[in-house]
């Protein structure tokens, strides 16, 4: 490392313990990130910051962009780029971090911990004929995506910061550079046991296996077949997950394998979006051409990825190949009844239900199916959806609803402030994330950015802050693209 890379900045309070290192070596590279021209703080997340226990006064200033450009490495972090293989689009790649690195594991308050990354930090062994770069746009994206879902209640990796690096990257077209510091429970994914078993090395897979266990399922080290019981709490998770995010419209757009992290959190946040108007087949991502990654399709997705997981894990599973299969077939039987069970729950929430009727699911299928049919707006209709106001387009259904909820003991006010906090007033609007990016990256100018993520701070709520950021573009995003910014 060079001087500069020595700097001090203890004062900060940066706390690294870094287990994943200590992996087998094939999951893995050593490497230092590329350094930058003129790291320039971006947008800086004080708020997560000072959750990690860190000093966020230090880092808000040029140390902090030093750090977080790559330029400066902050004592006990080891970098690394991580080894992974991923089914992207339903084809097998050999894969790894191409322009992301891994500072390390910083300890926060109560023994939290943290993978701190650079996303955008230069070449790694796994880039490829990749730059190893990001472009301003794409990682503001991360930021505003991901510090929403957070603030929706969606388990989700977090934005600490983003960079500048007063460099050009190249795309389809030239465009400033700029680095983003995510923050994350771990990043093990379904794709980093699938290079463990396509390495064939039973030893790394089940050492992976327990290192996971360890971290983010120690419940399941007393089963008696903690591997099963890992690949069933891990589809327990990403049913919740799932369910939460088409809740409020979420559609990631690139569930990959790669792309399903074990913890249970929400990662990887490119050609995602919301959706405006009721339509399952929507489908925002340029690269999904086919829609195989659209919104209603995104619980079967991950009921496949999560296979993908359960064969990774057959030799751990039992040693007869027999029984292994047997095992993991029961296992995915989880998912569909899981998915279903989360989602309904949170369908009555929206609609106000406290209690369980077996006609529930007719009655919320029958909303749904009216939206789609008049094509209006998901969030907005949800959020309006009042007893004491008939909805025009569906006079019988709202009569059945309201007949619902008479058979409940709540109030109308108690049914109107569950429905309020489960039904977000704003989410980000496609087209105001875009004016958002656009406003930042071409001209420089961050204030609608964070006008932006101040409505987006508190989305359940209603205030002066939300004024003109509640609204669906004019054409419900018809032909909204979204790209992978890679």
């Amino acid at each position: 490392m060079t001087s500069n890379s020595k700097l001090d900045f203890s004062n900060a309070d940066w706390r690294f313990d870094n287990t994943y290192a200590r992996l087998p070596s094939h999951f893995y590279s050593q490497v230092q990130p590329t350094k930058v021209r003129a790291p320039a703080l971006l947008v800086f997340n004080s708020a997560l910051a000072e959750s990690m226990g860190l000093d966020a006064r230090c880092l808000e200033s040029e140390g902090g962009a030093a750090i977080f450009s790559g330029n400066a490495i902050p004592a006990g972090a080891e970098p690394i780029a991580q080894a992974y293989a991923g089914h992207q689009f339903g084809h097998f790649n050999m894969l790894g971090d191409g322009r992301a690195i891994l500072l390390g594991e910083h300890l926060g308050p109560g023994g939290a911990r943290w993978d701190v990354q650079l996303k955008g930090a230069g070449r790694t062994a796994y880039s490829r004929r990749g730059d190893g770069r990001a472009a301003l746009g794409p990682m503001l994206r991360e930021y505003i995506i991901s510090e929403a879902m957070q603030a929706l209640g969606i388990p989700t990796t977090r934005s600490l910061a983003v960079v500048g690096t007063g460099e050009t990257v190249h795309r389809e077209e030239e465009l400033p550079g700029a680095v983003l510091v995510r923050i994350a429970a771990s990043h093990i994914r379904v794709g980093t046991f699938e290079y463990a078993a396509m390495n064939g090395d039973l030893d790394s897979l089940r050492a992976l296996a327990e290192y996971t266990i360890q971290r983010h399922y120690p419940a399941v080290v007393a089963s008696p077949n903690p591997f099963r019981a890992l690949l069933e709490a891990v589809i327990e998770r990403q049913a919740s997950l799932v369910a939460k995010w088409m809740l409020v419209g979420f559609i990631h757009g690139v569930m990959n394998t790669d792309n399903m992290a074990l913890s249970g959190e929400s990662i990887d946040y490119g050609p995602c979006a919301f959706m405006d108007v009721y339509d399952p087949a929507t489908v925002f991502s340029s690269i999904d051409r086919n829609g195989r990654y659209a919104y209603g399709n995104q619980p079967g997705i991950a009921h496949w990825n999560l296979a993908r997981l359960a064969e990774a894990l057959l030799p751990l599973l039992d040693s007869d190949e027999k029984t292994g299969i047997e095992i993991a077939e029961e296992s995915l039987g989880i998912f569909p009844k899981s998915f279903q069970r989360h989602w309904l729950s949170g369908m009555r929430a929206k609609l106000g239900l406290f209690n369980e009727e077996a006609d529930d699911l007719s009655l919320i299928e029958s909303f749904l199916a009216g939206m789609h049919r008049h094509r209006t707006d998901y969030t907005q209709t949800l959020r309006a959806l009042n007893p004491a106001q008939t909805l025009p387009a569906d006079p019988a259904w709202h009569a059945d609803w309201k007949a619902r909820l008479g058979r409940q003991v709540q109030t109308l006010e108690e049914v109107g402030e569950r429905m309020r906090r489960h039904n977000p007033a704003v989410i980000p609007r496609n087209h105001k994330v875009e004016d958002a990016l656009e406003s930042a990256s071409s001209e420089g100018d961050f204030a609608p950015l964070h006008c932006l993520l101040a409505a987006l701070a508190s989305p359940y709520e209603d205030g002066s802050e939300k004024d003109g950021f509640r609204e669906p573009s004019a054409d419900g995003s018809t032909g909204y693209r979204t790209f992978c910014g890679t």
